[in-house]
């Protein structure tokens, strides 16, 4: 056993030292240091630096500063569900921060380009884009949504909420051609009272969306077949009212219904 021991303590003298290039930085170096490999792309290491940094100085005001680049690192990072922790950690953390406002906008940042890309200018977008966009699970753009609003309701002021009422903008037509796509889904497979449903969801929940045209054309289509006239008479009138130059205005013409029966 003493021989044993011997060559154990023998060999861990043979050992190199476990070096760490960070001991003995200050804060503000920990802080500087970490920021140049996020602007490099260094994403992970940029990390771990704002994790050192906050486990060695946490009542510093660099801490909480790393806290939102941590953040803001893993978004980059395309490392989504870290990034909503790191930012839901923070908001619970310390909800009267001056920059709590960017953590909102973060958080919708990042469920808005999980479900619909990296998209560029808002401006660049279309209705195909949206339509596109609807075919996908629509849980990340409700997220996102809920983020926005929540900046825009409670710092209504904040440098971000110009983008932010824009992106909800985008998001409530793409939810809304969401609905729309669903509902044709079920047209057609003749399942006319899920269709009016979906229709009935958009009219309800989206009332300023485009697709609001097609969600009345398709209540107007599905009560016919349902045989329920008032309803169909009903949805008739609010989309002549609303949309008075519709193909869809004059009602169940032989050519809207050879367009319904495309879908």
């Amino acid at each position: 056993m003493a021989l044993a021991a011997t060559l154990v303590l023998g060999g861990c003298g043979l050992l190199p030292d476990v070096v760490d290039e960070t001991a003995g930085w200050s804060a503000q170096k920990l802080y500087s240091e970490a920021k140049d490999d996020l602007n490099s792309g260094n994403y992970e290491r940029a990390i771990k630096l704002f994790e050192t940094l906050e486990a060695r100085y946490p009542y510093g005001r660099f801490a909480q500063q790393a806290q939102i680049e941590i953040a803001y690192a893993y978004y980059k990072d395309q490392e989504p569900i870290s990034a909503l922790a790191a930012a839901d950690r923070f908001i619970k953390l310390h909800p009267n921060h001056p920059n709590v406002d960017y953590v909102y906008y973060l958080k919708g940042l990042v469920n808005f380009n999980d479900d619909l890309g990296i998209l560029g200018k808002l401006s660049l977008l279309g209705m195909r884009d949206i339509q596109d966009m609807s075919e996908r699970d629509p849980r990340a753009a409700r997220e996102a949504f809920q983020a926005f609003k929540e900046l825009v309701t409670r710092f209504p002021d904040s440098k971000y909420t110009p983008d932010a009422l824009a992106r909800m903008k985008y998001l409530v037509n793409a939810l809304a051609a969401h609905e729309i796509h669903v509902a044709r889904y079920y047209l057609k497979r003749n399942a006319w009272v899920a269709a009016a449903n979906r229709a009935t969801e958009v009219l309800k929940t989206y009332p300023e969306a485009p697709a609001l045209e097609e969600a009345l054309a398709i209540m107007v289509f599905s009560y016919d077949k349902l045989g329920l006239g008032e309803l169909r008479d009903d949805a008739q009138r609010v989309l002549k009212l609303n949309f008075p130059n519709s193909r869809f205005a004059s009602g169940l013409t032989a050519e809207t219904k050879r367009w319904f029966r495309f879908w």
